[in-house]
């Protein structure tokens, strides 16, 4: 009886045991559909989004192949007529000048920019945040107000200025300035950086002997990389995208960076070429394309070493 009894309460007391493994080996099929479907739907989505912000990319890759014949009747995505007419148009290039002096002309504008915003504005950072100063707070705020500042408003005396130098249809106006900190806002986010650094650094620097030209070429800028290379990314593809600057003093075809030379393909007799154009325009975005992709690690992790700081 005794035996019995044991073996039915064991029995009992195993089976809520066995019935928790099995749900634990097999959990609910309900679930596992839900999440499933919840997975498809967000890849959907995502999908959808992304195709949305490509589609003008694509549709200006594609239409490179299209006949200048099919602007205004085709707006689509695939061309009636594919060819290679427009490259072999675009390469000859215009008014005399290969599509060759173009780019170079850009490009030497626009590594000029990233070497003078990116060497200017460190050493503008450097004496305002580890410098102290009679006036560090009123110039620091001067150079912030600049940022509301619209350029419009200096366009007029800075022409004069270059004009008097003979500078005018030279590449002096455009580059001169970036050695001399005028980006206000690249001076601001490598400030920030370098105030969150410890001044114990420093400190430690110069009881080994070190001044200002070591402590800030040894010490500060290894430190502050990502925010430098987040600041040579926007300062080439500003540069490069750049089209009021080189309008204002540059007047000879052949120093025309690309943003000017685009606009060639609409003036001449009073026609535009679209196809020419959109070829152009499609050739002039691939270096900034590259140049992004190449980078973008950096300025990632530019924004993660940010939110680490404390």
């Amino acid at each position: 009886m005794s035996t019995s009894n044991v073996t039915t309460t064991s029995g009992a007391a195993s089976t809520p045991v066995f019935a928790a493994q099995q749900v634990i080996a097999n959990p609910p099929r309900r679930r596992v559909k839900r999440k499933t479907w919840q997975t498809v739907i967000w890849l959907v989505v995502l999908i959808a989004l992304t195709a949305l912000v490509l589609y003008p990319l694509v549709w200006l890759a594609v239409s490179t192949l299209k006949p200048n014949s099919e602007f205004g009747q085709n707006s689509g995505l695939i061309p009636n007529s594919p060819s290679l007419d427009n490259y072999a148009k675009v390469f000859e290039g215009i008014a005399g000048v290969p599509l060759s002096q173009f780019f170079w002309n850009s490009l030497v504008l626009a590594v000029s920019a990233v070497v003078g915003t990116v060497l200017s504005s460190a050493l503008a950072a450097y004496a305002f945040a580890r410098i102290q100063f009679k006036g560090l707070g009123i110039l620091f705020a001067a150079m912030i107000g600049t940022l509301l500042l619209p350029f419009h408003v200096v366009i007029i005396p800075q022409y004069i200025l270059f004009n008097n130098l003979g500078l005018v249809d030279t590449f002096w106006p455009l580059i001169l300035p970036k050695f001399l900190a005028t980006e206000a806002f690249f001076v601001f986010l490598l400030v920030q950086f370098m105030r969150q650094m410890p001044r114990d650094m420093d400190e430690a620097a110069r009881i080994d002997g070190a001044g200002h030209v070591r402590i800030f070429w040894a010490i500060i800028l290894p430190l502050v990389k990502p925010a430098l290379i987040t600041c040579a990314i926007f300062a080439f593809i500003w540069s490069w995208n750049d089209f009021l600057g080189p309008l204002l003093y540059l007047t000879s075809p052949e120093n025309y960076p690309l943003p000017i030379a685009l606009r060639l393909y609409n003036d001449q007799s009073s026609t535009s070429d679209f196809g020419a154009t959109v070829t152009a325009s499609f050739l002039a975005l691939v270096p900034v394309l590259l140049f992004f992709l190449v980078f973008q690690r950096f300025l990632v992790d530019g924004v993660a070493t940010q939110g680490l700081k404390g």
